[in-house]
């Protein structure tokens, strides 16, 4: 089942460029990733993401809408996502967004999604690679009031809800809301498709909108690094401890005592 008749499936998808972390090395002195000369990727949740908006939109029609945050080079990831067939790309990109943690990134994309309008579903990839925090998803939809149904296998429309089925370790479970409303979705559900040569051809003509601060009227002192109120005391690499090893033989009450 789908939308009510007539009404067009409307879906923002937000995604992030990351660093390919097959290639990625750690810098032991600073504690940090070192990313130069490492090839960006899309990251592969956000994938996942997409094709379901992409498989949505074939049920109902509709538009798919992808968001990016990051610098100039985050072109890159969006234009891949015009390339498997979205239908619009808003870059979100100033020295004053660098350095958000989750909550200042969900802040800039919350205002990018006030800025964008009337939607039905944001739909975004369970957590992002480079940090595995799993919260942008969460902290966008408590940003912007709307139900959110995370870890998502299948995405169903009923009329003018949303049910998803979702993953919670060895348990599925059902859960419906009213749109708009805000999805993540797991990463072995919705395989990305091969972008097939049409699309890619139609991807080089289209417009990636660039929006700075100034085009999404918030508080400047909630962008960036000055808005995070995450901060990142140390980074180190634990030391490896090397110990004896006791094999205890036995039954399980004999050995469980041991």
């Amino acid at each position: 089942m789908g939308c009510e008749k007539g009404k067009q499936m409307n879906i923002i998808v937000c995604i992030k460029q990351v660093p390919d972390v097959a290639e990625v090395s750690w810098d032991p002195e600073t504690g940090s990733l070192i990313r130069k000369g490492i090839p960006s990727i899309i990251n592969p949740n956000d994938k996942n993401a997409i094709e379901a908006a992409l498989q949505l939109r074939e049920i109902d029609d509709g538009e798919v809408i992808v968001i990016s945050m990051g610098p100039s080079q985050v072109e890159e990831a969006l234009r891949e996502a015009l390339r498997m067939g979205v239908d619009r790309a808003i870059q979100l990109t100033a020295k004053q967004f660098a350095g958000s943690d989750t909550w200042a990134t969900a802040y800039t994309l919350g205002l990018a999604v006030k800025k964008i309008g009337q939607y039905d579903l944001i739909i975004c990839g369970k957590e992002a690679i480079d940090g595995m925090t799993a919260q942008v998803g969460p902290q966008l939809a408590e940003y912007l009031g709307i139900p959110q149904l995370a870890y998502a296998m299948d995405i169903e429309l009923v009329a003018n809800n949303v049910r998803v089925k979702e993953k919670l370790g060895d348990l599925d479970r059902l859960l419906e809301a009213p749109m708009p409303a805000l999805i993540t979705v797991e990463r072995e559900a919705y395989q990305p498709r091969v972008a097939p040569m049409d699309t890619i051809l139609e991807a080089y003509g289209k417009e990636i909108r660039v929006w700075k601060p100034d085009d999404l009227n918030g508080e400047v002192e909630n962008f960036g690094l000055k808005g995070s109120p995450t901060k990142l005391r140390k980074v180190y690499t634990p030391k490896l401890i090397k110990g004896q090893v006791e094999m205890l033989e036995g039954g399980p009450e004999e050995v469980a005592r041991k």
